[in-house]
């Protein structure tokens, strides 16, 4: 995963990030439910959200990205099963 991803976002990163919502992540092919997205995000295996305010929360697209590419290249080494 990303090294930057536990990095905490400083004033000087946030104008540079483009943020997604959940809504975003759906329309990507990301239908996890929020309970899965919360336990891989404390596994380390999500990027971790952002709270935007409330209860709006919102992930930086570049880590979304990194994380999809991610799991393209583990595609790529893991053979799941033979048909």
């Amino acid at each position: 995963m990303n090294q930057d991803a536990n990095r905490p976002i400083t004033q000087h990163d946030a104008p540079n990030k483009r943020l997604v919502t959940r809504a975003d992540l759906k329309r990507m092919g990301i239908t996890l439910s929020n309970t899965t997205l919360l336990r891989l995000e404390a596994r380390g295996r999500f990027p971790r959200r952002l709270r935007i305010g409330g209860t709006t929360v919102a992930w930086l697209m570049s880590e979304i990205e990194d994380w999809l590419a991610e799991r393209a290249e583990e595609r790529a080494r893991t053979h799941y099963a033979d048909y």
